[in-house]
């Protein structure tokens, strides 16, 4: 198998994981084909956060307050995704109640399962809250375009980090036991690299009163959203004993809103910009 055809496999891997849009299915996935998948994902939260975007800026020249075309690009992000990593944020959520009182078994049989219980129900509701009112924030502060960009990418790549070299998969079979350690860290870093200069970039661009203000919050998301995401992470494996495809999701949902409370914050005392 060649580097190229690897590529290839990965980059539908990665599209059809990441995104609802029709892609023909890879024709081979092994450790280093899953890794380049992950190791991509960055690149579909700017593809998917380009389209909120758009939704953003349109509905923003329709409604006068912010919350509404928050509340749509945060929605076109779950249509885009058809709710994947939502429902993976709701089973998660239950297999952690589950787990806390009759262990590791029972709470994989819950999240398969595919019910939503009250666990993932309270989650789900209190990520999309964040998520929505932290984006009608930045909208405030001039920053919508360049946070519902932004918070896209940092959730993906937080499942860069979810699947470093290390990690281990809670079953031996499904989209965890794929991609689970299948993340060189160099390569993640790489990634990160590329990430962060593309927030100083896109920060920098604004020119106004807050100065270097943009900047600094794009750059000081992608580290606070890859931690949330990470505690995630850390919370499954103790649980579950690794990750599963819908941990992945929980990581992606959380570090998501992680990134967006970041690059809502604003100083007190400079002007919205």
């Amino acid at each position: 198998m060649t580097a190229r055809s690897r590529w290839r496999d990965a980059a539908r891997l990665c599209v059809g994981t990441f995104t609802a849009l029709p892609v023909r299915p890879p024709d081979r996935v092994d450790r280093a084909v899953a890794g380049r998948a992950m190791l991509l994902a960055p690149l579909t939260g700017g593809v998917l956060g380009l389209v909120a975007a758009v939704v953003l800026f349109a509905a923003r020249h329709a409604y006068h307050e912010p919350l509404l075309p928050a509340a749509l690009a945060v929605a076109t992000w779950a249509l885009l995704t058809r709710g994947l990593h939502l429902d993976g944020l709701a089973d998660t959520a239950d297999g952690f109640g589950a787990g806390a009182t009759r262990g590791r078994a029972r709470a994989l049989e819950v999240m398969r399962s595919g019910d939503v219980g009250p666990f993932g129900v309270a989650a789900v509701v209190l990520v999309v809250l964040l998520q929505v009112a932290a984006l009608s924030d930045a909208v405030l502060h001039g920053l919508g375009t360049q946070a519902v960009i932004g918070a896209a990418v940092v959730g993906r790549l937080a499942v860069t980090y979810a699947c470093l070299r290390g990690v281990p998969a809670a079953r031996p079979d499904g989209l965890g036991s794929a991609v689970a350690g299948s993340v060189p860290l160099a390569g993640a870093l790489v990634v990160t690299a590329a990430v962060l200069g593309g927030g100083l970039l896109v920060g920098g661009v604004l020119d106004d009163d807050a100065g270097r203000t943009p900047a600094l919050l794009a750059v000081l998301s992608v580290p606070v959203g890859v931690a949330a995401g990470g505690l995630v992470v850390v919370a499954a494996c103790r649980r579950l004993g690794g990750i599963t495809g819908d941990v992945l999701g929980a990581c992606l949902e959380v570090a998501t809103a992680a990134a967006l409370l970041v690059l809502a914050a604003w100083p007190v005392g400079l002007p919205p910009g």
